[in-house]
């Protein structure tokens, strides 16, 4: 691929990497807060020590104009995100809340029959919200509590791990938006069985770290899990699975209704690997943890540093 570098300067423009620098702007206000002993910024959840393993709380919001265009799927997402956040850190959802704001009723209803699905379909309860049909525009925004024995942090990716990502390609491109939907269509015990796959490989101590593939996109996610762990990768690029119908540069932006990246022991990581393709999630060894801050991206016989944490912070988050 001899245009690699040119590619990868396009994802490094995309606007999901982008809304992550946002947090370096504000983050710094948050110093006076309250403190909370044990919880890492740049995890996907907060982990909070209770008697018995943790407590976990996650929340995400949506941009407007993916709810006002397509406001069943926000609904769906509000859910499915979040759930999302929850098994990356090695938990299960317990319970789910929302806030919702509409210019009217109508829009407000499908948002709900979106999460109402998902609810169903991961049998995770909706247990309360906020609710305000007199906006000007719709927005949406969701939290979710979890539990978990072992938590999977950011942080635990360390030199000489082994790099997997993976990613259930069963599914096919949603809207205008760069969304994968490999979950509207899929059979509800077959999202559940994948979500409960990794407590399970974080209680079994198969899994050192995780952290979902965001709106970020794969490189802009791993880029947030490098900063957490003050490390690098040297990743390839034909090793990450990708559904053959959608180009490297999209796919490499897009967010997957179930994409992670792990990092394992490198002993370990065919165990880990068997376990995904066991349901039929597309899996694979794409890399390794380096001790060197810098992303790289490999191709035959080329090779491009796609982002260098020593020079470029991109949340400015570094437990």
């Amino acid at each position: 691929m001899d245009d690699l570098h040119l590619m990868l300067a396009e994802v490094r423009r995309y606007g999901g990497i982008d809304q992550k620098r946002d947090i370096r702007e504000i983050a710094g206000e948050l110093r006076e807060a309250w403190p909370l002993a044990g919880c890492d910024n740049g995890d996907d959840c907060a982990a909070i020590l209770q008697e018995e393993g943790y407590s976990l709380l996650a929340m995400e919001g949506f941009i407007n104009r993916f709810v006002a265009d397509d406001p069943w799927f926000a609904g769906w997402c509000g859910l499915m995100v979040n759930l999302s956040d929850i098994a990356a850190m090695g938990g299960t959802a317990v319970a789910v809340v929302n806030a919702l704001w509409s210019a009217g009723p109508e829009q407000a209803r499908r948002l709900m029959q979106g999460m109402a699905a998902a609810s169903r379909a991961y049998r995770v309860p909706i247990v309360g919200g906020h609710t305000n049909l007199r906006s000007e525009s719709p927005q949406l925004a969701v939290a979710v509590l979890g539990k978990a024995k072992r938590v999977l942090r950011a942080s635990g990716a360390k030199p000489g791990h082994t790099l997997i990502a993976a990613i259930d390609l069963r599914g096919a491109r949603r809207g205008p938006w760069l969304n994968w939907d490999a979950a509207t269509r899929a059979d509800p015990a077959a999202l559940r069985d994948a979500m409960a796959l990794l407590p399970m490989l974080a209680e079994q101590g198969l899994v050192q770290a995780a952290k979902d593939i965001s709106q970020a996109g794969l490189l802009g996610t791993l880029v947030m899990l490098l900063e957490s762990a003050r490390a690098g990768a040297d990743i390839d690029l034909t090793a990450i699975p990708r559904p053959a119908e959608i180009r490297w540069q999209e796919w490499l932006c897009m967010f997957p209704s179930y994409g992670y990246l792990l990092t394992v022991h490198p002993h370990q990581a065919d165990e880990v690997l068997a376990h995904f393709h066991r349901i039929g999630i597309g899996a694979a060894a794409i890399g390794g943890i380096t001790a060197d801050p810098r992303l790289w991206v490999g191709h035959d016989s080329h090779r491009h540093c796609f982002w260098d944490l020593d020079t470029t912070p991109l949340t400015g988050i570094n437990p």
